[in-house]
């Protein structure tokens, strides 16, 4: 399906898309869908949604229908009946996954509004919620508003839309070491990935500053990992209220509360990948088990930013560290049940093994010439317990530098993807020059909150590309997607996480979700404003500059 490109000013003065499909005679105005699907038809006629609309579902769809059913009724205060009777009723919306073609896949979904009612039909849950998105989308903009709104019709355009994703893993990264959020503040940023049809939350648990995973072994990693006495970074201490009794900065998550955000996310299709930094970014864990380190009657570690005496590396070279973290790993595989555990292995600091006595007794029973080949070595043994326990290792680009483990993913940022995809592990994409989102959204900072030195404008972010140029196509299928990156050194509440983020990640989604063919920068820039509006009624923080909109 070829698209034609036409704008109409309106007289607010925003400009809006008409999409016209060659197979349709009239024009029709833009639906402001965000990402856009790979299909879009639209009809005659509206849909109106009344107090008396049920939701009839099938065995499958039911726990979907109830949530499509809980996020209608703030806004509309319709409690909206679920029902199992047959469908063909007049003025329903029926979720069903019977008679879906197989070449939706698992994510995939047709949605069908008519003036009597919407069908929203795929072949599993997850093609259904995203279909429930989509009608979201169609609905005003106050659907999406937490309080009752008593001034608005409850109409969706009719459409026939069939939609399926371009990648499997659509993602977002968020770093909680090195400032704290809590789980109500994740339940929020997950909920906005999910409207934007994302799948994978990276949860970058552990770090040099913090370490935010509740173990039961290991109690003093929370005791004294998870905290520090300043918030650190040059911020204003008032910035964030995520301070202890003691004042100190930090916080954790204990074991049920991942349990709870985990399900969260699993009623929403997105996956959660733990990340538990080794062997190096270990300042925090150090810092509680100092004894886990090469030299640890020379110990000063701290989680004060900036203020570890040593380099944060766990030693490689004792049987102790290696117990140390395959038992923290059985713990975390407990309360994730995702296929994928990001081990980091990035920015591995090596001079400690190069002056360690026990790492160099390793090095030399093992054969090893070089440190990166420990560094290897440690890599492969974890990659082997995660094997051993039914799961994947995952880690930054640098896990290659000492010969990539024979199962593992790459999540790149470097640039080393086609090399990896060539020789057969799966790869996401990351580069730090695309998705980064900690970077400068302007040249001009006047007035901008800090920020890492880099600029990535949101047409920089639209212009991502996920399959390398150079690779060759039999090996195209091992990039598994892309995900967005959030490292929070300078942002110390979740309001400027969502302003570095929003509307960067809107583009993104668009990215992993849409067809290729189908981008165009334009047509973008005249949907977002519409979209925007969607997360003013979510209450959600984002970047609105007019200047991000040009292509400069």
């Amino acid at each position: 399906m070829r698209w034609k490109i036409v704008t109409a000013a309106f007289s607010a003065g925003v400009l809006i898309s008409i999409l016209l499909v060659e197979s349709l005679a009239g024009s029709k105005g833009s639906l402001g869908l965000i990402p856009l699907p790979r299909h879009v038809e639209q009809l005659r006629g509206m849909f109106v949604l009344r107090p008396e609309t049920r939701i009839l579902v099938d065995a499958n769809s039911r726990r979907t229908g109830e949530l499509l059913g809980e996020r209608l009724r703030p806004a509309t205060g319709y409690l909206l009946p679920i029902s199992g009777e047959a469908q063909g009723v007049d003025g329903t919306i029926t979720l069903t996954t019977s008679n879906a073609p197989r070449t939706l896949g698992p994510e995939g979904y047709q949605l069908e509004v008519a003036h009597d009612g919407v069908v929203i039909r795929a072949a599993a849950n997850a093609g259904l919620f995203y279909g429930a998105q989509t009608l979201l989308e169609l609905l005003p903009r106050e659907i999406f508003s937490p309080k009752p709104v008593n001034t608005t019709a409850w109409k969706a355009p009719c459409v026939s839309i069939e939609d399926a994703p371009r990648f499997p893993w659509r993602g977002l990264m968020l770093d909680v070491s090195r400032h704290f959020f809590n789980k109500h503040e994740l339940k929020q940023l997950l909920g906005a990935m999910a409207l934007h049809k994302l799948n994978v939350f990276h949860w970058h648990l552990t770090d040099d500053q913090g370490w935010r995973i509740e173990i039961k072994k290991y109690p003093r990693l929370t005791e004294v990992g998870a905290w520090r006495h300043r918030i650190g970074f040059n911020l204003d201490p008032k910035s964030s209220s995520a301070y202890g009794p003691d004042k100190r900065y930090g916080g954790f998550y204990s074991q049920d509360d991942i349990r709870e955000i985990v399900a969260y996310a699993d009623q929403r299709h997105i996956a959660i990948v733990p990340e538990i930094e080794m062997p190096g970014h270990a300042t925090a864990a150090l810092a509680a088990y100092p004894e886990l380190s090469c030299f640890p009657e020379k110990s000063g570690y701290s989680t004060d930013a900036g203020a570890g005496v040593l380099a944060g590396v766990l030693c490689a070279g004792k049987e102790d560290t290696f117990e140390f973290s395959t038992n923290v790993l059985s713990e975390v595989l407990e309360l994730f049940p995702g296929h994928y555990i990001h081990v980091g292995g990035d920015e591995v600091p090596t001079e400690n093994w190069k002056d360690c006595p026990t790492c160099q007794a390793r090095t030399q029973r093992e054969g090893f010439k070089t440190e990166k080949e420990l560094e290897g070595y440690f890599m492969r043994r974890i990659d082997g317990f995660l094997q051993a326990h039914g799961r994947e290792l995952i880690g930054w680009t640098e896990i290659a530098e000492g010969g990539l483990p024979p199962n593992a993913a790459m999540l790149d940022w470097l640039g080393a993807a086609t090399d990896a995809a060539d020789s057969g592990h799966d790869v996401v994409m990351a580069p730090n020059a695309y998705c980064y989102f900690d970077y400068y959204q302007t040249r001009d900072r006047t007035g901008e909150p800090a920020a890492s030195g880099a600029y990535l404008p949101l047409h920089k972010v639209y212009s991502f590309e996920p399959i390398p140029t150079d690779l060759d196509l039999r090996c195209q299928g091992h990039i598994l997607g892309a995900q967005g990156n959030v490292w929070t050194e300078y942002m110390p509440s979740l309001s400027q996480v969502e302003y570095m983020t929003f509307p960067r990640l809107c583009a993104l989604a668009e990215v992993v979700w849409s067809p290729a063919a189908s981008r165009n920068w334009e047509d973008f820039t005249q949907r977002l404003p519409i979209h925007l509006r969607r997360l003013d009624e979510l209450g959600i923080h984002y970047r609105a500059a007019a200047s991000q909109f040009a292509h400069n």
